[in-house]
């Protein structure tokens, strides 16, 4: 199958499929979000948290996903084993809540992510964070769009022809700023970023530290709201598929800390490195 078919099926049927799965996605969430009570939160195996929400996004995705016949690696899935999706040519990455832990305390900062991988790379991406009603999308080679005001709905119904009318091209022009801005994670820092933090501040005085959860900070990194995104805690590959498509197709990069190599995907171990990521405005 050539890459211009690819593309096109991507443009027409898989990319609409997804912005769909994920605006449905983050009206099964912030339903839940409204109601504390109901969060029904316990310990994963790595001792992470996972809540109801967690597990309701991940079965909306699934389910509006079906169709389209392509497996779904995801952070709430089955364990899938190296030896059934190392030869995968094309399958679905996903995070159906990412930033849970902001979720819990309530601070807004949380998203959804779905990339689409082929041989291994990611060739497309929605990033939707359902509090702020804006979503994040990418297709290789074709440059990365925002949309504002796309609210949670239970049956959303965007096509390719609703989404080209609403994109906004970003890097966005109004997201210039003065000073160096740098994010962390609000609820992953360690010795480590402090130090690489540092190191910047030396080379930019005027360093502002922005503490923000989840993936939304490849989106500001891609608006060219944030300059610099620093990293030092473990990651895995659902965390950073779709929002580092996003930044790179707005101009940015995202590499691995302190070696400066690319990041893979669909490794035997699905923990990512550390890593630094850039603004298309960084300077």
């Amino acid at each position: 199958m050539s890459d211009q078919i690819i593309e096109t099926q991507i443009k027409n049927h898989l990319l609409p499929q997804c912005f769909n799965a994920a605006v449905k996605a983050g009206d099964a969430i912030m339903k839940i979000y409204q109601h504390r009570e109901s969060y029904d939160v316990s310990l994963k195996s790595d001792k992470t948290p996972i809540t109801l929400a967690d597990r309701m996004s991940h079965s909306t995705i699934k389910e509006h996903l079906g169709s389209t016949r392509i497996p779904v690696l995801s952070e709430e899935g089955r364990e899938i084993l190296y030896d059934e999706r190392r030869n995968w040519e094309m399958f679905l990455l996903v995070d159906p809540l990412d930033g849970t832990l902001e979720f819990i305390k309530g601070n807004n900062e949380f998203t959804v992510n779905i990339a689409l991988l082929y041989n291994n790379e990611c060739v497309a991406s929605v990033l939707y964070v359902p509090y702020h009603q804006k979503m994040y999308v990418a297709v290789k080679g074709t440059g990365a769009y925002l949309f504002r005001d796309v609210a949670p709905q239970e049956n959303p119904s965007y096509t390719r022809s609703d989404m080209e009318a609403k994109m906004v091209r970003l890097p966005v022009a109004s997201s210039a700023h003065t000073g160096f801005r740098v994010a962390v994670s609000r609820s992953h820092q360690t010795p480590e970023t402090h130090q690489r933090i540092e190191e910047l501040r030396a080379l930019h005085p005027d360093l502002e530290v922005v503490e923000q959860g989840s993936s939304y900070k490849f989106c500001l990194l891609a608006e060219g709201e944030i300059d610099y995104y620093v990293r030092t805690t473990h990651t895995y590959e659902w965390d950073t598929a779709a929002g580092e498509l996003i930044l790179s197709e707005a101009g940015g990069a995202t590499f691995s800390y302190p070696d400066n190599k690319p990041l893979r995907y669909n490794k035997e171990d699905l923990q990512n490195p550390w890593f630094e990521a850039r603004s298309p405005l960084c300077r």
